[in-house]
């Protein structure tokens, strides 16, 4: 077989180590991996006219000499991006497709991709990326083209798994830089605003703070009135002998009454921490450090949790890619390693289960029970 793998969206740690797993296992039967590099836009920037140039730009070809060292350090040697072919902004576009599209974008290069998939030979795609790379994903599985779909998401919310990769590694890292913070929140006698990623879910927040003893959360799925949690903080300040607090929030939170922020995927805030850190200010007159984890949350070397997800994930994509499976997910369930129908990835963004997890009066996770919740628990 001749297999293209990529990465979209985000990166995140234990990609690498999952590329060179998936190459390792499918070497030894003889087949033939070739990485396509920025995610989807690889396919879209590949001209079937110039196969030499389109080869340097869009592919990269994997065997186990190539990836023997690439799980020593974080994000993806195949780089990525957040390129979506159903919907391709006009500056996205490749010079070789513009003549060929009609009106003003965004522009749908699906029957572009199918070609180039048809001229480079391959038999399938194991494409690993969150929510939005899979839509995609599924949309070529129901054109006739075999896919098998790796979760990989900070944010952890992809349907159908308990488990996306890089979610561990963020919290950790979530954890270790708030525990780190309160050096400095602790020695001013401030309140601590900590913004962290996660645009549709509050997990990464809620998970955080739970496991790092922060005061309050704040999460995408519950909008917050900021005098309360002001006031609240205030209080929380006045009860610590060492006269701080701390509170963790969503990029995608918001405060009553307001729309959602927008979220700019390359930006490393959103800036809702900022404000709510300002807002708490201005009605308190307490100093506050308003402080944005963003791309540090994603970087480095993955934890062992994540290596040990990576390198599993990608032995079970593999085995369904060398046994024709299509359109199947790989994933965690109730903590068992298997794989689902891809199909599932229609059901939309995984969120936070707030009547189980969370008290949306106090803004601060409360877990009504871990009996039958899988290990990261959502």
């Amino acid at each position: 077989m001749r297999i293209g793998i990529l990465t979209g969206g985000g990166d995140v740690p234990g990609v690498n180590r999952c590329l060179k797993a998936f190459v390792e296992r499918v070497a030894l039967d003889g087949h033939e991996v070739i990485g396509i590099r920025r995610g989807w836009a690889g396919l879209v920037d590949y001209d079937l006219d110039d196969p030499e140039g389109s080869a340097e730009r869009s592919l990269y070809a994997l065997d186990v000499e190539r990836v023997r060292t690439i799980d020593r350090s974080g994000g993806t040697v195949l780089h990525t991006s957040r390129v979506d072919p159903s919907r391709v902004e006009p500056f996205e576009l490749p010079h070789f497709l513009a003549h060929r599209q009609l009106g003003d974008g965004p522009y749908d290069v699906t029957a572009h991709i199918l070609t180039v998939v048809d001229g480079l030979q391959l038999d399938a795609i194991v494409a690993i990326g969150g929510h939005d790379t899979l839509v995609y994903a599924l949309r070529l599985h129901h054109e006739g083209v075999p896919v098998i779909g790796i979760p990989k998401t900070m944010d952890n919310d992809v349907h159908g798994t308990d488990y996306c990769l890089g979610f561990s590694t963020a919290v950790t890292r979530s954890v270790e830089f708030i525990h780190q913070l309160r050096t400095s929140t602790g020695s001013h006698e401030r309140i601590a605003v900590v913004e962290l990623f996660g645009r549709h879910s509050g997990e990464t927040s809620l998970v955080a703070a739970y496991l790092a003893s922060a005061d309050r959360a704040l999460i995408c799925e519950v909008p917050f009135d900021p005098e309360r949690l002001a006031a609240l903080l205030v209080e929380d300040r006045r009860r610590n002998p060492s006269r701080y607090s701390m509170v963790t929030i969503s990029e995608g939170a918001r405060m009553m009454g307001e729309e959602p922020p927008v979220v700019d995927p390359l930006a490393p805030s959103s800036g809702i921490g900022a404000a709510t850190g300002a807002f708490i200010t201005h009605l308190t007159g307490q100093d506050v450090i308003a402080q944005s984890l963003g791309h540090l949350m994603r970087s480095g070397r993955p934890d062992s949790l994540d290596l040990m997800a990576a390198t599993n994930f990608a032995v079970m994509a593999a085995d369904l890619t060398v046994d024709d499976e299509r359109g199947r997910l790989v994933g965690l369930q109730s903590g068992t390693y298997g794989d689902m129908d891809l199909e599932v990835i229609d059901q939309g963004v995984k969120r936070v289960d707030v009547a189980a997890l969370y008290d949306a009066d106090a803004y601060r996770p409360k877990v009504r029970t871990v009996d039958g919740k899988p290990m990261f628990l959502y």
